[in-house]
């Protein structure tokens, strides 16, 4: 007898093309996006110049861009940075809104459900007051502490699930995470309101932002990039058989218990290194894997890969309207996302609620 999982995961040939072409779709979205992104900003360099700048640096490609040495540093020093970081966090905030959606069965879920972004606002909040860039000098500490506390909330998320030495059901963990986020916005109300002379650089943060001094907060990132991207695409298999439900995912050799915290742990690693370097930008992991399912179909197979790239284009362009549309100033991308992402919630939620 054919299994559910067996029928989530079959489509034949036809729906095997259908998933390579947007494989290839998504692969062509972000070398677009990231084409687009470093072309843009106040000097401007023609898209084919930079678009062959960029395959100048390809293995075995030799091409020439006739760019000068002042628009190759404009480039590879401040553009490309910010290219490569908002394609990481876009891919992994909307990477882990798959695998938390997968988790949860709940198209409404995204990465900040266990309070990842409290605890990291908390966290870069306390950086900011506390001045501790200044202490140490060489280190930008505010990713370092915004990261400590996304981790914090989700431990403490965790561990309040927890009933009789197991981890409770789905329900109780987001009543946990609620809880926690509601706990850790109290305190950093509190410390904004007693440090009211920081709340510029505070809500800059909050806001969300891509800016960066260079290649450092990516050399930042990757690491905890390659784990989550890694353990996502391992997790494929185990949300498609948590899909069908704990009883058939039991008789399946799977623990959907131990399998939900392995999904949320990995998950949650990728989304609050991304909160860490780029701030709280909000619909990135619900808005992109939501789509995608609406165009794929639900497997995960198509799902993880697909929210990772979608993401990472998703947010670059996101990037290149914040940078543009208010020209020479710059938008919080958080706003950008939001504008977007708000209206897409509202559809979402209304299709729950008439179904």
């Amino acid at each position: 007898m054919t299994s559910k999982v067996d029928r989530l995961n079959s489509g034949g040939g036809g729906q095997s093309l259908l998933g390579i072409r947007w494989l290839l779709a998504g692969v062509g979205a972000v070398l677009i996006s990231a084409a687009v992104s470093v072309a843009s900003g106040p000097v401007s360099i023609p898209l084919g110049q930079v678009a062959r700048e960029l395959l100048d640096h390809l293995p075995l490609l030799e091409v020439d861009s006739s760019l000068s040495a002042a628009d190759r540093a404009i480039i590879w020093d401040l553009r490309a940075p910010r290219v490569v970081l908002g394609l990481l966090v876009g891919a992994l905030l909307a990477g882990s809104g798959a695998a938390y959606q997968g988790v949860f069965r709940n198209p409404l879920a995204d990465p900040y459900l266990l309070g990842i972004a409290a605890g990291a606002g908390l966290g870069a909040t306390i950086a900011i007051v506390a001045e501790l860039r200044d202490v140490l000098g060489l280190v930008d500490p505010v990713p370092l502490v915004a990261f400590a506390g996304a981790l914090v909330a989700v431990a403490a998320a965790g561990t309040l699930s927890v009933r009789r030495g197991q981890i409770g059901s789905p329900t109780t963990l987001i009543l946990a995470g609620v809880a926690v986020a509601n706990f850790f916005t109290a305190i950093q109300t509190f410390v904004q309101q007693q440090n009211s002379e920081t709340l510029q650089q505070i809500f800059a943060w909050i806001l969300g932002r891509l800016s960066t001094a260079g290649w450092t907060e990516v050399q930042l990132l990757i690491p905890y990039a390659a784990v989550s991207v890694v353990g996502l695409v391992l997790a494929i298999g185990p949300l498609d058989v948590l899909a069908v439900g704990d009883e058939e995912a039991s008789t399946l050799g799977l623990r959907p218990r131990a399998a939900r915290r392995a999904v949320l742990v990995v998950a949650s690693l990728g989304a609050a290194a991304a909160v860490a370097v780029s701030g709280l930008i909000g619909f990135v992991g619900l808005v992109v894997p939501h789509a995608v399912r609406l165009v794929v179909g639900t497997s995960h197979r198509r799902v993880i890969p697909l929210s990772l790239l979608f993401g990472a284009a998703f947010l670059t362009l996101a990037d290149v309207v914040s940078r543009t549309v208010q020209a020479p100033a710059e938008l919080p991308i958080g706003v950008i996302t939001a504008f977007i992402g708000a209206p897409f919630f509202l559809v979402i939620l209304r299709r729950q609620v008439g179904s």
